[in-house]
């Protein structure tokens, strides 16, 4: 029976402070040492050990790591044909792993909860940092790889339930390099800033959260606070059902961040970290597509941390080239205005 990991809304973390000593709030304490334990016990495909780390000049500042391993002896991805995939019980799913890979399963207490769906939470085996974990939504259900407003909600509050604003949480669509058709998000601590968390934005639909990154490769941004999360979940979730529907793949960025504005008004502004930003990114499909020998443009590439395949491309990559190898794999700019006039008049109409 996998350890139960109970929560409320009364857990969520109203301010984490970067750098300063603060208690591990009890979510933090269940995923590291839950992690820590497996890596120790060699369930992993290889040791993590402690990341090579630069980062690249530049506004953007770029976190580069060099991962040769992640990119060597991680499982092959499946044939992904299309963004609207049937589950195949034949092929590699969450319910063929080792049970000893479960962290926890994690319940929330509250009035009216979903009681329908559990969210079973595994480390990732071929992990890209320290931390690395699966959320899976009740794997015995066998979703496919597409969001739905229960895992964003609880990707969401896991960022708040943390103490650490290095947490992330991140989603790949098919055809934007999820190389498993299980419904999953990707959890993980990255000790470093990211320029996303406070990369100035441009509202579209405040009212929904919903602006668009500005500086910052074409994307957009939700912003939540605690009390806020369900609405804005349901928000997110009409956005990427929207990409669904029109075929396009997206990638999916959820960290700690300060308030949405075009520009920063003071550096207490800056530094506020009270909600979450959770970016979605557009993007052209990559079915069969040739892999980058840098990194693949997937979830954490987009939100500006690297991991690097290589120790070549880790030590002499600029922020150009990093700019270069991600605006191939982005919408063109009038097919990403077209986009935005359709998704502002839906969440504007709904």
């Amino acid at each position: 029976m996998p350890l139960q990991f109970v929560y409320s809304d009364q857990d969520f973390v109203t301010d984490p402070c970067r750098g300063m000593a603060t208690k591990p709030a009890k979510f933090d304490t269940t995923i590291k040492t839950g992690w820590t334990d497996r890596m120790d016990r060699g369930l992993f495909r290889y040791n993590l050990g402690d990341l090579q780390t630069r980062i690249l000049p530049g506004p953007l500042s770029y976190v580069a790591q060099l991962n040769v391993q992640r990119g060597t002896q991680r499982r092959k991805p499946q044939e992904i044909l299309r963004i609207q995939q049937e589950f195949d019980a034949k092929q590699f799913n969450f319910n063929k792993i080792n049970p000893e890979e479960i962290i926890c399963e994690m319940i929330k207490d509250s009035e009216g909860g979903d009681e329908s769906c559990r969210m079973v939470v595994l480390v990732n085996v071929s992990p890209l940092e320290f931390g690395h974990c699966l959320f899976v939504p009740d794997p015995s259900r066998c979703f496919p790889q597409i969001l739905t407003t229960f895992i964003i909600q609880v990707g969401i509050e896991s960022v708040l339930l943390s103490t650490d604003p290095g947490f992330r949480v991140g989603f790949n669509s098919l055809g934007a390099f999820a190389s498993v058709n299980h419904l999953h998000m990707h959890g993980y601590y990255l000790d470093r800033e990211l320029k996303i968390e406070s990369a100035p934005v441009k509202p579209l639909v405040p009212g929904q959260g919903f602006y668009r990154l500005l500086d910052f490769p074409g994307g957009f941004m939700f912003y939540t606070e605690s009390g806020s999360v369900e609405k804005i979940s349901r928000a997110i979730c009409k956005v990427t059902d929207r990409l669904v529907a029109g075929n396009i793949a997206h990638n999916l960025y959820m960290t700690r961040g300060c308030p949405p504005c075009d520009h920063i008004q003071n550096e207490g502004d800056r530094l506020s970290r009270k909600g979450v930003r959770i970016a979605v990114w557009p993007r052209l499909s990559s079915f069969g597509a040739k892999e980058e020998s840098a990194f693949n443009v997937a979830l954490c590439e987009l939100a500006g941390h690297l991991p690097f395949k290589n120790k070549k491309d880790f030590e002499q990559a600029t922020e150009k080239d990093v700019i270069e190898i991600t605006q191939r794999y982005l919408l063109p700019d009038a097919e990403f205005q077209t986009l935005e006039e359709q998704l502002t008049g839906h969440l504007m109409d709904s």
